[in-house]
């Protein structure tokens, strides 16, 4: 053991009150604190439980591990120091020793840090070299190992990604923009980062007409501020900087960042974020790599620390709308809807002229019932879209849904409609749509019509195969309604208002005994403290009483053999 790692753990054990003597009570809170991916808890009591084992290999990575989760690479690195010197093969505690070594820039170190069976992978030990080889000066060696990186199945695309940043680095524009032209398969430029960062390159090489272009054919006209910050550089009379990667530690940075982007969806998010640690280590102010951080704290539903990666992107930054709407999306996950609510209406101030940010506010206001205020926000949101196809459906499908909640039945079904001419087959809106005619009994035909459509393309979806159940109860065609309702409630056994609705079906087809059952199952999965909730509870309570025909008959309603006779 190292004497740096040594202090660590003499330092921890002082720490610890003298009556603690067994690992079992810190290790199983570890456990259960990492299980939830609570970084810091888990940190905590490993560090507490390696402090009673200290040369226990699975507790020193554990404690790397969660020490890396929250970035602190400092703090991990005496650990695997240690962790190394007893023999053990970590993957988790080279990619901390990895860091360090770039950190200190020990060129030399990194460059031969790579035998057989020791290393991150060879991703990223190929790119680490070749990275490593460009800060020490050697460059013709760095675009080799950049080469010999590129020879592995897989893995061309990055590789020659970062040639062309390593090129563009050091100023070769035409090398860089080279590798990017001579790429027909579309495996360089095949991220945004990419993108702009050609941009740039041709820019320097005053192709400022060919970087409009690119963006045009790339982005298909879709633009936003930092796009509409690019194209405006573009028009202007000066080169635009080539500022994505200017040192072989951005590149470092860089490199860490492309495998955690690539591992978003391939790999767990506790994983995941490792790399995305590192890369943030390297390089604090690296944008993409503090969303795509935030965002997969979110994933893990840590809240709270996505809320702080969220605040670190500046607000001059173009990018910083989208922190500051994620930062709310996890302030209301995190049952602080108001405070969620306050950082978006601010946002409406400060960047008032995107359409994301008001559909955003009108979202989070639906979500806390405050309908009419919703609307207002889609209004704002509608009247700045431009491109009134893709995803747009989604703005005029939420204000529909916050009209139908006021009872502004024809405000809502234009909207429903509106959203069906950009999205004929959406099945959440003709389900939604079909379901309200239906619960008004108007245009049953054409409602019945809408949600067979949706439960065509979503036939697992419980709420879409009660729609079309309840449909055909409402047409009176009550034994083709039974096997629909019956599945429905297979799909969603808990559901108060499917489980309510399969009991009015068993009653309609005289199966007075089961109908009774599924009320009663019914009535046990109301949430009183859920004001979403469509079940009625006094209702179900009420057919109990004196059975479905009764209550109908209370309300006014067609009795159920005059809706069967219709």
């Amino acid at each position: 053991m190292t004497a740096s790692a040594t202090a660590l753990v003499l330092s921890m054990t002082t720490a610890l009150p003298l009556a603690a003597q067994s690992i079992a009570g810190p290790y199983l809170a570890a456990r259960s604190a990492a299980m939830q991916s609570d970084f810091e808890q888990a940190s905590t009591y490993f560090i507490q439980a390696l402090a009673r084992d200290p040369r226990n290999p699975a507790l020193m990575e554990s404690v790397v591990a969660s020490q890396l989760a929250l970035g602190r690479v400092e703090r991990a690195v005496p650990v695997a120091e240690a962790l190394v010197a007893i023999d053990q093969n970590s993957q988790i505690a080279d990619l901390v020793l990895t860091t360090d070594m770039i950190l200190n820039e020990d060129y030399d170190a990194l460059v031969a840090r790579t035998p057989a069976g020791q290393g991150v992978g060879p991703l990223v030990d190929g790119l680490i070299k070749a990275w490593a080889l460009l800060g020490a000066g050697r460059a013709n060696d760095a675009l080799a190992a950049f080469d010999e990186v590129a020879e592995e199945p897989g893995l061309q695309g990055f590789a020659l990604y970062h040639k062309a940043m390593a090129l563009a680095s050091v100023g070769d524009f035409e090398g860089a923009e080279e590798i990017f032209s001579a790429d027909t398969t579309g495996t360089v430029v095949q991220t945004r980062r990419a993108v702009l960062a050609r941009a740039e390159i041709l820019s320097q090489l005053e192709r400022d007409e060919d970087a409009l272009q690119l963006l045009e054919r790339m982005f298909s006209g879709a633009t936003d501020p930092e796009i509409e910050q690019v194209i405006e550089a573009l028009n202007g009379e000066t080169p635009m900087p080539f500022r994505h990667i200017t040192s072989a530690r951005d590149g470092f940075a860089e490199v860490f960042y492309s495998v955690a982007a690539a591992l978003r969806n391939e790999a767990g998010p506790e994983y995941t974020i490792l790399y995305a640690q590192v890369a943030l280590t390297l390089r604090p102010d690296h944008v993409d790599g503090l969303l795509l951080t935030a965002d997969l704290f979110d994933t893990l539903e840590q809240y709270d620390q996505a809320i702080a990666v969220y605040r670190q992107v500046p607000q001059a930054d173009p990018a910083y709308h989208v922190a500051e709407l994620g930062r709310a999306e996890a302030m209301r996950r995190s049952g602080k809807p108001d405070a969620a609510i306050e950082v978006l209406e601010q946002l409406t101030r400060s960047h008032g002229h995107l359409a994301t940010v008001h559909s955003s506010l009108g979202d989070a206001l639906r979500q806390e019932d405050r309908f009419a205020e919703a609307v207002v926000a889609y209004n704002r949101a509608a009247a700045l879209v431009e491109d009134h196809g893709g995803p747009s459906w989604f703005l005029y499908y939420a204000r529909a849904i916050s009209h139908e909640r006021q009872g502004n039945w024809e405000e809502a079904e234009a909207d429903f409609r509106a959203a069906l001419e950009i999205n004929p087959g959406q099945p959440q809106v003709l389900n939604y749509l079909g379901y309200s005619l239906v619960e008004k009994q108007i245009k049953l035909e054409e409602a019945l019509e809408m949600i067979e459509r949706a439960v065509a393309a979503s036939p697992d979806s419980g709420y879409i195969i009660d729609s079309l159940g309840w449909a055909l109860y409402r047409l009176g065609r009550y034994e083709e309604a039974v096997p629909h309702m019956e599945r429905a409630v297979e799909l969603m056994a808990v559901d108060p208002v499917v489980n309510d609705h399969l009991g009015d079906v068993y009653w309609a087809v005289g199966r007075k005994r089961e109908a009774e059952f599924q009320w009663q199952r019914a009535l046990s999965f109301v949430d009183k403290n859920d004001p979403m909730s469509e079940a009625k509870p006094e209702r179900i309570r009420r057919k109990l009483e004196v059975g479905l025909d009764a209550v109908l008959a209370e309300e006014g309603a067609e009795p159920l053999h005059l809706a069967r006779e219709n």
